[in-house]
């Protein structure tokens, strides 16, 4: 097995590294510390959040440093204040031992007066969110001209969050004859761009496989009907006594509002979300560290760059659109070769996506039942015997009030006492889980009348209802149409009159999307947008109903041949649903006189 000093990393980073309990390289720090430290070519690296990646690139970095020049020798991008934070520290902790070299994280939410101050009195590194890193650049306190080191951590998730432009602006700064590396999780064909544009020639070290997930990472899923998947979550959390997990949720609304029924069920839990003050989103955060809390309900975005230790589970109450994201998620349990959990807790109508995940990530789900009550309480009696048996136990301090205690509870056997002090803990459970059923969806399909209508789930209606205040529109492109976020806003510019309209939650699905507008704007949105064209499309739309099936009226007009404009009297559902069966009038036709 090779060591450090095989890899050839420095003797007081090696003693600093040492003392943090680095034993042995991992797989990524193996690959890349002797290539950054002797080749000049760039570097590709594909591995899962938790693989020693910071190590991987931070330690030749500091190697290469030069102690004696007080200016930005190297730059590391972040896409997140947390993990620019998460990154720093690691590098200070490193360099425990060179103090002459300086490492500065720069990010939004904190004093840029002390972060100037900071880069006046001399950096040799700075680990940067794109945003801050531009403004000091324009305020000139930044000089990006000694930069001999680039690295662009959580490449795909700077992507997702839109800093390419960004990142485009930085690197224009930065001498063309750096070196530069690139770490990601996942190899989006954006991110092979990306490589091909700023990197020469680089050499790809992959950590496992392409887009694969993370091998110590067991994969779980619970099928309920969608209303019983709060009742799935809590069975969860009852059933695993120790749990330390993110709950993961597709909204804003959704995150909130399972965190609040959490908490209003007695369990340690909070919420992360997009909504959240920098202030409240730093007490979240320091609470859940600091196992306060054990819980932490959050959306994708929020949590991005999020970096905590010890995730027994990562569980998805909504399982994203996009199989890199869930890669994401589950990346966040079972680091540095420890073991992890992730659940998907789904709906029938769901496992055509968690099999497309299965064949994209290389990895079969289990398929589990829902924990019975009699099983999560035998579970949480076993870990209290367990809790009694290792507890700490201060004989001069706790002996003084024995003989009062024995005289109180003298009385009783020792079966009768044990049974009391597991009523005391266990009483809530009990009548909890008294007489609840089980909850499991039965893999069935029972006849139906072909006249009959088939009810949309509790998730479909969820999906086509608007969040207060807004109004819920549909329209006839989605993915399958290459559509996506930013071409609806552009159409929303270029073709509703009036002024500019506020968009709340985007749901792009195949062949149609959802979203939500202002209820005073809806009717402007639907004027706008009806009649226009995407890439050869005919575009319909209207204010969504929670109870009408859109996937049925997608598919029907995902080919339909393009045709004259309707008038704008007859853009309607009814008129495209009579269209398409060959009833409706041509506009401007008129019945022939009989003669």
């Amino acid at each position: 097995m090779k060591t450090f000093e095989d890899l050839g990393v420095r003797d007081d980073l090696r003693r600093a590294i040492e003392e943090l309990g680095f034993e042995n390289p991992m797989p990524v720090q193996e690959k890349v510390i002797p290539h950054l430290l002797g080749e000049d070519s760039d570097v590709v690296a594909l591995a899962q959040t938790g693989t020693g990646k910071t190590a991987a690139f931070g330690l030749p970095v500091l190697q290469r440093v030069d102690p004696e020049i007080k200016k930005p020798q190297a730059l590391i991008l972040s896409p997140t204040r947390e993990l620019c934070l998460q990154i720093g520290a690691d590098l200070a902790d490193f360099s425990k031992y060179m103090p002459a070299v300086k490492v500065l994280p720069v990010y939004g939410g904190s004093s840029i007066e002390s972060q100037i101050r900071a880069l006046k009195e001399g950096v040799q590194i700075i680990v940067a969110t794109p945003g801050r890193l531009i403004d000091l650049i324009n305020r000139g306190v930044v000089d990006l001209g000694l930069v001999h080191t680039v690295v662009l951590d959580e490449a795909d998730e700077m992507l997702n969050m839109g800093f390419l432009d960004s990142i485009d602006e930085i690197l224009a700064k930065v001498p063309d004859q750096r070196k530069m590396l690139m770490f990601s999780a996942t190899m989006p064909n954006e991110i092979a761009k990306i490589a091909k544009k700023y990197m020469s020639s680089p050499v790809e070290f992959v950590i496992g496989n392409r887009n694969q997930g993370a091998d110590n990472v067991k994969h779980i899923y619970y099928m309920v009907n969608a209303r019983d998947k709060y009742l799935a979550l809590k069975r969860i959390a009852d059933n695993s006594p120790n749990i330390y997990a993110i709950i993961f949720c597709r909204t804003r609304r959704d995150t909130q509002e399972i965190a609040d029924k959490l908490i209003q069920d007695g369990y340690n839990a909070d919420a992360l979300h997009g909504d959240l003050s920098q202030q409240q989103r730093d007490l979240t955060m320091k609470k859940f560290r600091d196992r306060v809390t054990s819980l932490l309900v959050a959306t994708d975005v929020a949590a991005r760059g999020l970096d905590v230790d010890d995730l027994t589970h990562v569980i998805n109450y909504g399982l994203p659109d996009d199989t890199a994201v869930y890669t994401h998620r589950s990346g966040r349990t079972g680091r540095a070769g420890k073991t992890g959990v992730s659940i998907a807790i789904i709906h029938s109508r769901e496992k055509g996506k968690l099999k497309e995940i299965e064949k994209k990530i290389g990895k079969t789900f289990e398929r589990k039942e829902v924990p019975t009550p009699e099983h999560i309480i035998e579970k949480q009696l076993y870990n209290l015997a367990d809790r009694i048996e290792k507890v700490k136990v201060d004989d001069g301090e706790i002996d003084k009030y024995l003989p009062g205690v024995s005289r109180k509870l003298g009385w009783l056997s020792q079966e009768d006492l044990l049974k009391r002090v597991l009523s005391l803990e266990f009483n809530r459970l009990l009548d909890y889980y008294k007489d609840a059923p089980k909850i499991d969806f039965i893999d069935e399909k029972p006849r139906k009348d072909k006249k009959e209508k088939q009810r949309p789930t509790d998730e479909e209606k969820d999906r086509r209802t608007a969040q207060r205040g807004m109004a819920r529109i549909y329209i006839n492109a989605g993915k399958a149409d290459g559509f996506f976020a930013g071409n609806l806003i552009d159409m929303l510019n270029h073709l509703v009159e009036g002024k500019r309209v506020d968009v709340g939650r985007i749901d792009l699905l195949p062949h149609y999307s959802l979203f939500d507008v202002p209820k005073a704007d809806a009717r402007r949105v639907v004027r706008g947008l009806t009649g226009a064209e995407f890439v050869g499309k005919r575009i319909y739309s209207e204010v969504a109903e929670p109870d009408k099936d859109y996937s049925r009226l997608s598919s029907k007009k995902k080919n339909e041949k393009k045709t004259a404009l309707p008038t704008a009297d007859e853009t309607t559902y009814e008129y495209f649903l009579k269209k398409s069966r060959g009833g409706a009038k041509k506009p401007g036709r008129t019945k022939a006189r009989k003669k």
